[in-house]
């Protein structure tokens, strides 16, 4: 059992950065690939990012790739999103994920994963 705990969200002007942080309890947690993923008002939750239980394998989704990265520390079970370059349209609940996996293997499907957090609110202001 894994439990998950997001935090460092808030209000932001476009242009601007944020480091999102997922906690996750356990000592397996080396063991896990970790997914980040957000969902906007009124749209379907969608896959961010995610990076492989030993941070050697990442994948973004297009919308994001060169603006945020993510990476973890497995001594610390935290997975990190450093998001740079904010734009208004990153407006969501952000939600991290975790799946018990050697394989970095379908990781922008939320399906594939079975644990997750609270979410935590990122608002990029215009």
């Amino acid at each position: 059992q894994v439990q998950l705990v997001e935090s460092g969200g808030g209000l932001v002007q476009a242009g601007g950065s944020l480091r999102l942080s997922c906690a996750a309890s356990g000592r397996t947690f080396s063991s896990y690939a970790m997914g980040w993923f957000r969902q906007a008002p009124g749209k379907e939750r969608e896959f961010v990012a995610a990076i492989s239980w030993s941070g050697g394998s990442t994948g973004y989704a297009d919308s994001v790739k060169g603006r945020f990265t993510i990476s973890r520390d497995n001594a610390k079970n935290t997975v990190y999103l450093q998001m740079n370059s904010l734009k208004p349209e990153d407006t969501a609940v952000y939600y991290c994920a975790a799946v018990s996996t050697p394989k970095f293997v379908g990781f922008s499907a939320d399906s594939r994963y079975d644990y997750w957090g609270q979410g935590t609110q990122v608002t990029v202001s215009s």
